[in-house]
């Protein structure tokens, strides 16, 4: 165990690991690219879908459904399925990577606006505020660290799921999950998992740091 940890050490640490087209500082930028655009996709689909049903209060139970529906897709299956249909692309990776965050991103943005007083509301009202001047200056304000949360969620699952991106011959970390394994070098298949879960931690962490930089006067 110690000689392995040893190697895995040294493979992270080689400075010839991290140069080229198969090293770590570029497989760790298509990862990235591929966590960071899904889940701006995720946000442009359930950020106004959790808005809206919070607002108004109608699709709720739609909605919620179908957020758990998304969850209990299985991800490499989703890959395969788009796969077969659209072809080798990246498209069944980002299909895939955005089922899984819009449900965390609609149900934290619908979260949020449900549990604004609805006093304020009523009072935002009464001083002659249409919908969507409630919604803007009254309920997404006081919904926006739920939401924060949401997006935080999301893009940590995605972050970790989106290793599948190598399942269909693409980069990212994953790769070396995926090559490890058909090389049977286990070195290689847990510095591809620690690599993730590192990026996982640290945007984890950046954006905790974020929200609470941000809604500090909220609790202070």
């Amino acid at each position: 165990m110690f000689e392995l940890f040893k190697n895995l050490g040294t493979w992270l640490t080689s400075g010839s690991q991290w140069a080229g087209q198969d090293g770590i500082a570029h497989r760790l930028g298509e990862h990235l690219q591929y966590s960071l655009l899904a889940t701006l996709i995720a946000a442009a689909i359930g950020l106004p879908l959790g808005l809206l049903i919070g607002h108004t209060g109608k699709g709720a139970f739609l909605a919620i459904n179908l957020a758990s529906f998304g969850r209990a897709l299985p991800t490499v299956g989703l890959v395969v399925l788009v796969f077969l249909a659209g072809g080798l692309s990246m498209l069944p990776v980002y299909v895939a990577l955005v089922a899984l965050a819009v449900p965390a991103i609609v149900t934290n943005t619908y979260a949020g606006m449900t549990a604004v007083d609805p006093d304020v509301r009523d009072a935002a009202r009464g001083q002659g505020m249409r919908g969507h001047q409630v919604l803007l200056h009254v309920e997404l304000p006081l919904a926006l660290p739920l939401i924060m949360t949401g997006l935080r969620l999301a893009l940590i699952q995605v972050v970790a799921t989106a290793t599948i991106a190598a399942y269909v011959s693409f980069g990212g970390l994953g790769r070396y999950v995926f090559d490890g394994l058909a090389q049977r070098d286990l070195v290689q298949v847990l510095g591809g998992a620690v690599l993730v879960a590192l990026v996982a931690v640290v945007l984890d962490l950046l954006l905790s740091t974020l929200q609470r930089f941000l809604f500090r006067h909220r609790t202070a």
